[in-house]
């Protein structure tokens, strides 16, 4: 129990945190996309059973709250081969309902067949997001599609949101277009 507590008042922190720097931003990007494996989780979902219970990053839950309190969407983009097991493991998190898009299949290609998906299901424009991912090839692919592209090493954090908003900001002043909301 008392782990749990910390672990709230820790999520708390980490949201507050959050949302002081959403609040640096006039224009934050339309959506946030989020890889799962070594991004949300420190865990490749193959390697796991859907039994287990899982865990998020230590910042990773207070950022997803925060962008929601801000009425930023957010969405899911994972190459898995366990399709069944990361959604079971969102469920069990509680985080399902906070993705407006789930694109969760496996591929050999880079994540830009889950991207055209997700803005098929969103209508938001590929320089309107910004995404987290931990692997450079899809970083590099996804990147060149127009998306605000942040590679993590250690899960998402508040530095990493911090840099994918002053990232996403910088180009979209320098790309010279007014966004809408």
């Amino acid at each position: 129990m008392v782990r749990g507590k910390a672990r709230n008042m820790d999520e708390d922190k980490a949201k507050e945190e959050a949302l002081q720097i959403l609040g640096l931003y006039q224009e934050p990007p339309r959506l946030v996309v989020f890889d799962l494996d070594y991004t949300l989780w420190p865990f490749y979902c193959e390697c796991c059973y859907e039994d287990e219970m899982p865990y998020l990053y230590p910042e990773a839950t207070g950022i997803l709250h925060a962008l929601k309190d801000k009425g930023i969407s957010m969405a899911v983009a994972s190459r898995s081969p366990t399709p069944q097991i990361a959604t079971a493991f969102l469920h069990k998190l509680g985080i399902h309902s906070l993705f407006v898009a789930q694109e969760i299949f496996s591929s050999w290609t880079h994540k830009t067949e889950h991207f055209q998906r997700i803005h098929r299901r969103t209508g938001v424009p590929f320089d309107s997001m910004l995404f987290f991912d931990d692997e450079d090839r899809n970083i590099d692919a996804v990147s060149k599609m127009g998306v605000t592209s942040i590679l993590v090493d250690n899960g998402v954090n508040l530095g990493a949101l911090r840099q994918g908003l002053s990232d996403f900001c910088q180009r979209s002043s320098s790309s010279g277009r007014n966004k809408r909301r």
